[in-house]
């Protein structure tokens, strides 16, 4: 994919706004997150979706992002070879989504935060050679929040960057 053109109107093209500011996008209602991921591979994204909700180990989240993005087999199980290995995905246009990213969070806040933080960087790394990776994470925590990650915020996606689009209360229960 092509750098984005300075002279289009922007505005309402998903993918730029959701690299504007950030690598990483948080979500909260689901049908907001499978709109933006179906949307985004209807745009020529490889697009690859972990439940992180049951990772309660950062070997959990290991084994399972190293089994979908078909690691090789001496892949390390540690942040630093994961680190390494995410730079073969970024000689294409990739996202990389996690549902229930709450609960990994909660579980093992600093690998969760170091994850995001990763991404981000190979984020900023695939943009030098043409490519755009992409990172969101679904919560349902509506008041999730993380530490800047690879020097840039985690902020909410433009749908429901509002706190009243998160916090009133949820009329349909299939989110």
């Amino acid at each position: 994919m092509n750098a984005f053109d300075s002279e289009a109107d922007l505005e309402h093209d998903l993918d730029f706004r959701l690299l504007i500011n950030t690598a990483v996008s948080l979500f909260y209602r689901r049908h907001v997150f499978d709109e933006t991921t179906t949307w985004l591979a209807e745009q020529g994204y490889q697009v690859t979706i972990l439940d992180a909700s049951s990772w309660s180990s950062e070997a959990e989240m290991h084994g399972a992002i190293s089994e979908t993005l078909d690691f090789p087999s001496y892949y390390g199980h540690n942040l630093d070879a994961l680190n390494d290995c995410l730079r073969d995905v970024i000689s294409h246009d990739f996202v990389l989504a996690f549902l229930g990213y709450d609960a990994f969070a909660l579980a093992c806040p600093r690998t969760a935060q170091t994850l995001l933080d990763i991404i981000a960087q190979r984020s900023r790394e695939a943009a030098l050679f043409g490519h755009r990776m992409v990172c969101l994470a679904q919560s349902s925590d509506p008041r999730i929040s993380f530490d800047p990650v690879g020097a840039t915020p985690v902020l909410w996606n433009d749908e429901e960057w509002l706190d009243s689009k998160r916090l009133a209360p949820r009329v349909d229960t299939g989110d």
